[in-house]
């Protein structure tokens, strides 16, 4: 094999080495109240689903409102094999936008974080 073809086929390696690191991450799947999403009814609790399973000792959210105030949130709970971290709301939510700042570690051992906001219709 040519010193050209054992480069490029290294090269490959390398590449498909790195992708499957990168993908080992837990990313934000899918979230209820749903990202951008509009709800007439104050959500009770807030469901964030991931790709992977998460360490509930280290993962979390902050949750802001339409004054930049915190907003209350009890103590999350896993769910669906770990993959859905759960967290009840205990303050009421008025109308207006909120903001949710995320931050897991996978069962892996990889950190990831993220933000994204829904609104609360009058």
């Amino acid at each position: 094999m040519s010193s050209i073809k054992k480069m490029l086929l290294a090269a490959a390696a390398i590449s498909i080495a790195f992708a499957g690191q990168a993908m080992a991450h837990a990313h934000l799947k899918s979230a209820v109240p749903a990202a951008d999403g509009t709800v007439k009814t104050a959500p009770s609790e807030l469901d964030l689903t991931f790709t992977e399973g998460l360490n509930l000792k280290f993962s979390g959210i902050k949750v802001t409102g339409p004054d930049k105030a915190a907003v209350k949130t009890g103590e999350g709970t896993l769910m669906n094999g770990d993959t859905t971290l759960m967290v009840p709301v205990s303050d009421k939510l008025a109308p207006g936008k909120y903001t949710v700042e995320w931050h897991v570690l996978s069962t892996d051992g990889h950190k990831t974080n993220g933000t994204y906001s829904f609104t609360v219709a009058p």
